[in-house]
């Protein structure tokens, strides 16, 4: 997101998305929108993330994410929020896979400490949950289940990726396979097939 200062964002009262409710998330996506001079969102589908898990980390998956959004808004200054436990290692692979140079500031926490961090989270997490809503009147009618937040350690998310195994004899569309909640319902059905035996 490219702003030309966080003013307005402060004004607004953006914080980290996880500490607003839905409406209030969906309410200030808004006002980002028109305050952003320029904004990009990426999408990674679960298919993608698991391919590329196959040869890179999650903060590899991470890095590139940002590399992308980078290379088409060419901010001066980028704040993110190091998804690696080393920020200065985060930041400088994000810059190693850019051909200009900007301040890269890498911190933990970016979305509690900095408006423009907050706003991209809110954007990102608005983004999630519409897509999540999508997915949800996709498969819940084939269940007459609850689709939950999406989330691994969402109870009801659970439940209803184990009933469509337990129904469909697979994971349901969308879902990703390097989940441990998925490889453990893979597991699971593995070690049934086995004690058949």
């Amino acid at each position: 997101m490219i702003l030309q200062d966080d003013k307005k964002l402060i004004e607004c009262g953006v914080r980290d998305s996880k500490k607003c409710t839905p409406k209030r998330r969906e309410r200030l996506a808004k006002q980002i929108k028109e305050i952003a001079l320029n904004y990009e969102i990426i999408v990674i589908p679960a298919t993608d993330i698991d391919d590329m898990r196959k040869v890179m980390t999650l903060n590899e998956i991470e890095v590139n994410a940002f590399i992308k959004i980078l290379k088409k808004l060419k901010p001066d200054v980028c704040y993110v929020d190091s998804a690696d436990v080393n920020e200065k290692r985060f930041g400088d692979d994000i810059l190693a896979g850019l051909s200009y140079k900007p301040i890269i500031i890498s911190k933990h926490k970016a979305d509690d400490i900095y408006p423009v961090v907050s706003a991209a989270s809110i954007l990102a997490k608005t983004t999630r949950d519409e897509q999540v809503r999508i997915i949800a009147q996709e498969l819940e009618k084939r269940l007459n289940l609850p689709l939950g937040s999406g989330y691994p350690a969402d109870p009801i998310t659970q439940k209803f990726i184990k009933t469509w195994f337990e129904k469909y004899d697979g994971l349901p569309p969308h879902t990703r396979k390097s989940w441990d909640t998925s490889k453990r319902i893979l597991k699971d059905k593995n070690n049934k097939k086995l004690d058949e035996f």
